[in-house]
């Protein structure tokens, strides 16, 4: 696991991208690939490829949120239907696990959506014995990215590396048992939220998300 031993601010997804494409370059990956979370992953991840070399595809997962509070994660669903919960928060939320299984199922459409739209029918590439780049714009609570990890480890990939500019301490311990290394640029003790480590957090949009695709799979 890597950190800064100071904490900054990004300009922005590409230069957050840029300074952790940096740390990567010393990770001796095998065959890269990078896939990354969609949306706000994307130009992040896009820099990350640039530098590596390395193809560019998405993974793609849906954080559940509670009921009136979308916004608020109680687990996450992810391409293969890989699911987690987080049992703490559903309990104190009074969330039923009849109600869980139904906000499931529509980010699970949501979900089918974008994976329609952003790899436009193609599979995604077959990961056998190569090192997997997991990237996002940054993790609160993870739980996004646990289900893509979970999902991950039945596609028989040499090795899976969770990188993200920005994460909140807790979360980056909490993966680093489920990745094979999680790579941050920094874990700030004063996280709150990803955006405030960034100068423009502007939403990352669908049409963003295909350009960028687009131009990574050009020769």
């Amino acid at each position: 696991m890597s950190r800064a031993d100071r904490p900054m601010r990004f300009r922005d997804r590409r230069d957050a991208g840029e300074r952790l494409a940096a740390r990567l370059l010393d990770a001796q990956l095998h065959a890269p690939i990078i896939l990354a979370l969609p949306r706000g992953g994307v130009p992040v991840g896009f820099e990350v490829a640039r530098a590596l070399h390395a193809p560019l595809d998405v993974f793609v997962a849906r954080k559940i949120g509670a009921p009136g509070q979308r916004e608020l994660g109680i687990g996450a669903i992810a391409e293969g239907g890989e699911t987690v919960a987080d049992s703490v928060a559903r309990r104190a939320l009074e969330v039923s696990r009849e109600q869980f299984d139904q906000l499931a199922a529509e980010e699970s459409a949501e979900l089918d959506r974008r994976v329609r739209d952003y790899r436009g029918g193609r599979a995604l590439p077959d990961l056998t014995d190569r090192d997997v780049v997991l990237v996002d714009d940054g993790l609160a609570t993870g739980i996004t990215a646990e289900a893509a990890l979970g999902a991950l480890r039945s596609r028989a990939a040499r090795r899976i590396v969770l990188a993200v500019p920005v994460a909140a301490p807790e979360a980056v311990v909490r993966l680093a048992a489920l990745a094979d290394d999680v790579v941050c640029v920094i874990a700030p003790s004063d996280f709150v939220a990803v955006g405030k480590w960034y100068h423009d957090f502007a939403q990352t949009s669908d049409d963003e998300v295909v350009h960028l695709l687009g131009v990574a799979s050009q020769p």
